[in-house]
C-alpha cells in the first residue's frame, strides 16, 4: 500500500500531452514513480463504470483538465457531468486537478477544484503541482531547462504556423500515430506523409499536432509547400533563425538550413503543408535528428516518407463536429448530412457554418437539397468536377451575393490569386485605383475589410489570423487568409466572363503595385517569391499591359539572381510562348525573355537547347527591320556565352568581336560597363584558344578602364582583375600571378560575400598560383576548402564544383595522395562527358588527367592506350597549336616512355615542343619542359650531346623564369619526366 501511496498517475487528454510529460518529469524528478494514461472522453462511453475503471489506477490520480470537454456535444457533457458527480465524493481523498485551459470551466470540473497552471513561472507551477500530486517538495532545486520545456513557454522558433484550430475534433488515433511513428525515430530523424484526397482535413491535423506536441520541439518551421518558389524560400528563412545568412544563392542557403539542422542538438519540426510531386522538394527535407511532417495528396511521398493514410471523419467524429458547428441540429439530421457528404471534412465544416449563419432555413430542405445534388436551382451552372460540393457551395456563393456583397465581390477577386496563402497584406498595401470602385473603399478601412473577410471565413470555413495594421498602429487586420484549392477552383470555374476578366485585371494591378522593382536587392526577395506564385492565376502571363510584362521579367530576374535556373527556365519559357505569337520576334519583352531564356538553360548545363534558342533568336532579329542594335548585340552576346560552354571558342570569339564593335559603334565609345562586358568576354574566349598572351594584353585594359569608369572595388572590376591574374598563370609568370591573386583575394572576401561565386572564384586561383609558385600545403588548404564549399552550396555536379574537382585530384596526385586521386579524377571525367560530351575539351582533358594517375599506379599499357587516344581528341577539337592539345601530348610522351617505346616518344616530344615554342614561346614553362623531357628520351636513345644541351637550356631558361629554389626548377635539375596537368578555365 505504501509504495501505492508514493506513486502518481497523471491523466490527460492527448491535446495536453505536453504539459502531461512535463507534469510527469517534475514528480518523477522529486523521487515518485508515475504512470501517463491518455483518456479520452470520445471513445468511452460516459458510464460510472468507465470512470470507475480510471480511477483504479495505482496511487495518487492527478487529472490534467484542458478544454476537450468543448469536443462534446450537450447531450454526452451532461451526461459525463453527472457521473462525475456521481463518482468524486467516492474518490475524492485520491484525486487532484490542474487545469490548463483559459477558457471557463464547467461547474461539472469546477468541483474539481482544479489549480490553474497558465500564466505562471515554471519554478511556481512546478511547486502546484508536486502540492497537488501530494509529493513535498524535495530538498535540493531542480534545474528546470533539463527535461521537457515548460508548455507555457513557446518553441525558440516558430513560424507561419496557423493558429490552433478550436473546433478541432477526434483524429485521435491519427494523432497518435503520426506521434509514435516520429518519437520511435527521435535519434536518426524521421519524415510522415499525412496523404488523402482534397477535403480531408490534412492541413487540420498537423496544424493539431503541431499544437500539441509543440512543447517537444525548439523549432517548429511551418512552409506552404504547394509552390515550389515558395516553399524555397520561406526554407531559406530559417537561415537566420539559425545563425546563417542568406548568401544571395538560394540553393546555397537552402543547403547550409539543411546542414545546421542536420547538424544541431535542438528538437525541430519542420512542416511542407499541401505538397505535390515529392523531386521539388527533397532538398527541402534534412536527414537530421528532427522531424518532418508532409501533407500530401500525392501517393510518391510512399518512397520518401512513412505514409499515413488520412480517411473522411468516422460518422460520430462526424456528427459530433455538426452538433458543436450548429448546435440546432439533431443527431439524426447530423448523421444524414454527414452521411449525403460522406463525412468529408472540408464540406461538413462548410454546410454547418452555413445552417448556423441561416437559422430559418429548414435543415431537412438542406439535406434534401444536398442529396439531390442540383446546383442549377441555386442559380449556379453545374461545372461537373465536384459533384458531392456544388450544391452546397453554391448555396454558399448564393448566401455571399444576397446577404454580404463586399465579402461576394472580395471572393471574387481573391480566387484571381493563387489559393495556398491568399496575399491579403499585398491589398491592403496596394494603391486606391488599383481595385474595383466596390472594393477600394472597403480595403481602405480596416473595419469594413475586416468585417468582408471575417464574413467569408464565417461562410467558407476561410482560416484567417490577425496581425497588427500596415496603416494604423492600434488596429488588428487579417495578415493571413487560407483558402482550399478545391474551393478556390470551383468558384473560378463558375465565375461570369466578365467578372472574371474585370477582377483578374484588378489582381495583376496589384501585383504591379506590389513590384519592388529591384530583383538585386535582398530585402526584396521574400516579396519576388510571394508574388511568383499568383502570375498564372492572376493571367499575368497572358496580359499584354507593360507592366505586367515588366513585373513577370522581374521576377525571371530575381530567379536568376536566386540561382533557381530551373524555375527561371520555366518562367521565361512561359513568357516566350505566351509572348511571341501575340507580339512579335522584335518586341522587347519578348526579346528579354528569350535572352533569358537561353541564360537559364546555359546555367542549367542544358547548352544544346541553349544554343537552338540562341540561334533561333538571332536568325529572327537578322532577318527582321527595324531592330534596335542593342538587341542583336545582346544576342550574339548571349549565343557567344553558349558556344564558349560548348568548347566552340573560335566562333563564340567571332560573335563577341562583332557585338563587342556594334556596343562600341552604338552605346558610345569602347570603355561604357556594357561594351566592356562584352570585351571582357571576348577577352576569355581568346584565352579558350589558348592565345594567353594576347587574353592578358586584353584583360588588363578592361581591368584599367574599370578602375576608371567603376573604381578598384566594383565586382565587374575585381573580376578583371582575376582573370589578369590568371592568364598570367598560364603564361607560368607563376610569382607575379601569385602577387596580384593574393591582393585580389583578399578584396574579394572584404567586397562580396565569403561565399560568392566570384571570391570563390578568387580562391580556387589563389591556390593554384600557391601550387605553381611551390606552397602545396597552403594550396591543398585553401583549394578543398573551395570545394566542400561549392560541394555544399551547389553540388558536385555543377560546372564550378567540377572545374575545382579537376585541378584538387591532380593537387592530390602531387601530394602522392595517389588512391584519392584516381578516384576524383575518374569521377571528374565521368561527369563532364555526362554533362558536355565525350568530344568536348573538358571531358577530354579530365580524361587525360587520369592517364598520368594510372602511369602512377603501373597501369602503363592502359595509361598508353587513353593517353594516345586523348591526344588525337583534343588535336580535333581544339587545334593541334592549343596548349590543351601540347600538353596532351607531352602526357603522350610520358606514356610511350614509360611503356619502353622510347623512339615513339622522342618524335612527338619534339614535335610537341616545337609547336609549344610556337604558340607560346621558347621560355613557357610548357616548351621547356618538353624540351626537357625531350633531352631524357635522346640520352636513351644514345644522343648524350644533343641530349646534354637541351637539358642544360631548360635548365638555365627554368632558373631565369621561375628561379634557383624552385620546385620545378629542382625536379627538371634532377632529370624528373615532366607532366601536364588540364585545368579547366572559368567560363
Amino acid at each position: 500500500m505504501t509504495a501505492q501511496l508514493g506513486h502518481v498517475t497523471v491523466v490527460f487528454a492527448g491535446q495536453s500531452e505536453s504539459w502531461a510529460k512535463w507534469i510527469d518529469h517534475q514528480i518523477r524528478a522529486a523521487g515518485r514513480r508515475t504512470t501517463l494514461v491518455r483518456w479520452n472522453p470520445l471513445r468511452r462511453p460516459p458510464t460510472v463504470q468507465a470512470l470507475g475503471d480510471l480511477m483504479s489506477a495505482p496511487g495518487r490520480i492527478l487529472l490534467v483538465i484542458d478544454d476537450w470537454y468543448e469536443r462534446l456535444e450537450r447531450s454526452r457533457f451532461d451526461a459525463w457531468a453527472g457521473v462525475l458527480r456521481q463518482t468524486l465524493p467516492e474518490y475524492r481523498d485520491r484525486i487532484a486537478a490542474v487545469s490548463v485551459t483559459a477558457q471557463p470551466m464547467p461547474e461539472a470540473t469546477i468541483a474539481l477544484a482544479p489549480v490553474e497552471l497558465r500564466g505562471l513561472r515554471p519554478e511556481v507551477a512546478r511547486s502546484r503541482v508536486l502540492e497537488c500530486a501530494g509529493v513535498p517538495a524535495p530538498g535540493a532545486l531542480i534545474d528546470l531547462r533539463r527535461g521537457p520545456r515548460f508548455p507555457d513557454d513557446p518553441p525558440e522558433v516558430w513560424r507561419r504556423v496557423p493558429r490552433r484550430n478550436r473546433r478541432f475534433i477526434g483524429r485521435t488515433e491519427l494523432l497518435e500515430q503520426v506521434y509514435a511513428t516520429l518519437s520511435a525515430a527521435r535519434r536518426d530523424g524521421a519524415t510522415v506523409a499525412l496523404r488523402g484526397p482534397g477535403g480531408f482535413g490534412k492541413t487540420q491535423l498537423a496544424a493539431e499536432y503541431v499544437h500539441r506536441f509543440a512543447g517537444e520541439y525548439d523549432i517548429v518551421w511551418w512552409i506552404s509547400a504547394a509552390q515550389r518558389v515558395t516553399a524555397r524560400q520561406q526554407f531559406a528563412e530559417l537561415a537566420p533563425e539559425m545563425g546563417l545568412t542568406d548568401a544571395g544563392d538560394l540553393a546555397a542557403t537552402i543547403k547550409a538550413v539543411r546542414r545546421e539542422l542536420d547538424d544541431t542538438a535542438r528538437p525541430w519540426l519542420l512542416v511542407l503543408d499541401g505538397a505535390g510531386d515529392p523531386e521539388p522538394l527533397r532538398d527541402l527535407v534534412p536527414e537530421g535528428r528532427g522531424h518532418v511532417l508532409v501533407t500530401t495528396h500525392r501517393g510518391e511521398w510512399a518512397a520518401h516518407a512513412e505514409t499515413i493514410e488520412v480517411p473522411p471523419f468516422e460518422r460520430r467524429e462526424s456528427v459530433a463536429f455538426l452538433r458543436r458547428r450548429a448546435a440546432r441540429l439533431t443527431d439524426d439530421q447530423a448523421e444524414r448530412l454527414a452521411e449525403a457528404v460522406e463525412d468529408m471534412p472540408l464540406l461538413l465544416d462548410q454546410m454547418a457554418a452555413w445552417l448556423d449563419l441561416n437559422p430559418t432555413v429548414s435543415v431537412n430542405d438542406y439535406i434534401r437539397d444536398i442529396r439531390e445534388g442540383r446546383p442549377d436551382r441555386f442559380g449556379v451552372m453545374a461545372s461537373g468536377q465536384y459533384p458531392k460540393f456544388e450544391v452546397a457551395w453554391a448555396k454558399l456563393i448564393n448566401s455571399l451575393r444576397e446577404g454580404s456583397e463586399p465579402a461576394w465581390q472580395l471572393l471574387n477577386l481573391l480566387v484571381c490569386f493563387s489559393p495556398d496563402v491568399v496575399p491579403v497584406r499585398l491589398l491592403q498595401t496596394a494603391r486606391h485605383g488599383d481595385l474595383p470602385p466596390e472594393l477600394a473603399e472597403l480595403i481602405s478601412e480596416p473595419s469594413s475589410w475586416n468585417t468582408a473577410l471575417r464574413k467569408l471565413s464565417e461562410i467558407t470555413s476561410m482560416r484567417i489570423e490577425y496581425e497588427q495594421g500596415p496603416r494604423r498602429l492600434d488596429t488588428q487586420t487579417v495578415g493571413t487568409l487560407r483558402m482550399h484549392r478545391l474551393f478556390h477552383r470551383y468558384v473560378r470555374s463558375v465565375q461570369a466572363p466578365d467578372d472574371a476578366e474585370r477582377y483578374s485585371a484588378a489582381a495583376r494591378k496589384v501585383l504591379v503595385s506590389a513590384d519592388p522593382r529591384d530583383s538585386a536587392q535582398a530585402g526584396n526577395w521574400a516579396r519576388y517569391a510571394e508574388i511568383i506564385p499568383h502570375l498564372e492565376p492572376s493571367g499575368a502571363l497572358q496580359s499584354a499591359d507593360d507592366d505586367v510584362r515588366d513585373l513577370v521579367l522581374n521576377c525571371v530576374e530575381y530567379l536568376r539572381m536566386r540561382g533557381e535556373y530551373h524555375d527561371g527556365w520555366w518562367l521565361s519559357r512561359l513568357a516566350v510562348d505566351n509572348w511571341r505569337p501575340k507580339f512579335g520576334d522584335t518586341d522587347r519583352s519578348v526579346l528579354v525573355a528569350v535572352h533569358q531564356l537561353a541564360n537559364m538553360l546555359r546555367r542549367l548545363g542544358r547548352y544544346a537547347e541553349a544554343e537552338e534558342v540562341g540561334r533561333e533568336n538571332l536568325r529572327r532579329l537578322s532577318g527582321a527591320g527595324q531592330v534596335r542594335p542593342i538587341e542583336l548585340i545582346r544576342a550574339k552576346d548571349g549565343l557567344g556565352g553558349t558556344l564558349m560552354a560548348l568548347g566552340r571558342y573560335t566562333e563564340a570569339r567571332t560573335l563577341f568581336e562583332e557585338a563587342a564593335a556594334s556596343a562600341a559603334e552604338e552605346l558610345g565609345g569602347e570603355n561604357v560597363p556594357r561594351t566592356l562586358s562584352i570585351r571582357s568576354n571576348l577577352a576569355v574566349a581568346v584565352g579558350l584558344q589558348g592565345h594567353y598572351a594576347e587574353s592578358l594584353v586584353q584583360h588588363r585594359r578592361i581591368f584599367e578602364a574599370r578602375v576608371e569608369l567603376l573604381g578598384g572595388k566594383d565586382a565587374a572590376t575585381l573580376n578583371s582583375a582575376l582573370r589578369s591574374a590568371w592568364m598570367l598563370r598560364l603564361l607560368g609568370r607563376y610569382r607575379e600571378a601569385l602577387a596580384i591573386q593574393g591582393h585580389n583575394s583578399r578584396v574579394h572576401s572584404q567586397v562580396l560575400d565569403r561565399n560568392h561565386s566570384q571570391t570563390l572564384h578568387a580562391e580556387h586561383n589563389l591556390a593554384l598560383c600557391a601550387r605553381r609558385d611551390g606552397d602545396l600545403q597552403f594550396a591543398q588548404v585553401m583549394m578543398r576548402g573551395v570545394r566542400e564549399k561549392l560541394l555544399r552550396r551547389r553540388g558536385a555536379l555543377h560546372p564550378e564544383t567540377l572545374m575545382v574537382s579537376c585541378d584538387y585530384a591532380m593537387l592530390l596526385r602531387h601530394l602522392e595522395r595517389t588512391a584519392e586521386a584516381r578516384e576524383l579524377a575518374e569521377l571528374t571525367a565521368a561527369q563532364y562527358a555526362a554533362q558536355l560530351g565525350e568530344a568536348h575539351p573538358y571531358a577530354i582533358g579530365a580524361r587525360d588527367n587520369v592517364t598520368t594517375v594510372m602511369r602512377d599506379m603501373g597501369e602503363t599499357r592502359s595509361a598508353l592506350e587513353l593517353s594516345l587516344r586523348t591526344v588525337q581528341e583534343m588535336e580535333q577539337a581544339v587545334g593541334r597549336e592549343h596548349p590543351w592539345a601540347i600538353g596532351c601530348a607531352k602526357n603522350g610522351v610520358a606514356a610511350l616512355a614509360a611503356a619502353g617505346e622510347t623512339e615513339s616518344a622522342a618524335a612527338l616530344g619534339r614535335d610537341a615542343a616545337e609547336r609549344s615554342a610556337r604558340a607560346l614561346g621558347e621560355s613557357h614553362v610548357l616548351t621547356i619542359s618538353l624540351r626537357a623531357g625531350l633531352a631524357l628520351d635522346l640520352a636513351e636513345l644514345g644522343e648524350p650531346e644533343e641530349a646534354e644541351i637541351l637539358h642544360r637550356g631548360a635548365v638555365t631558361r627554368l632558373t631565369t623564369v621561375l628561379g634557383p629554389d624552385h620546385p620545378q626548377t629542382h625536379y627538371i635539375l634532377e632529370r624528373h619526366r615532366p607532366y601536364w596537368d588540364f585545368e579547366p578555365q572559368p567560363i
